[in-house]
């Protein structure tokens, strides 16, 4: 389970670098973008925060455990 998480946060930073730089390049190019094209950042954003204090505790809990 540790590992797909790991995984996906990976692919989820990816994912939330593409989307900034498409709501840079259409910032620039139109203006003020259409509030969806925030949504494309702001969506693996979320999802990598929640993957990332996931593994961010997952050491901590593991300690807890053992001793």
């Amino acid at each position: 389970m540790s590992g797909f998480i790991r995984q996906s946060h990976r692919w989820l930073s990816i994912a939330f670098t593409l989307g900034v730089l498409t709501y840079i390049v259409v910032m620039s190019t139109k203006g003020q973008p259409a509030a969806w094209v925030g949504l494309l950042a702001l969506i693996p954003l979320i999802l990598l925060l929640v993957s990332g204090l996931y593994l961010f505790a997952l050491p901590y809990v593991r300690r807890m455990r053992k001793g």
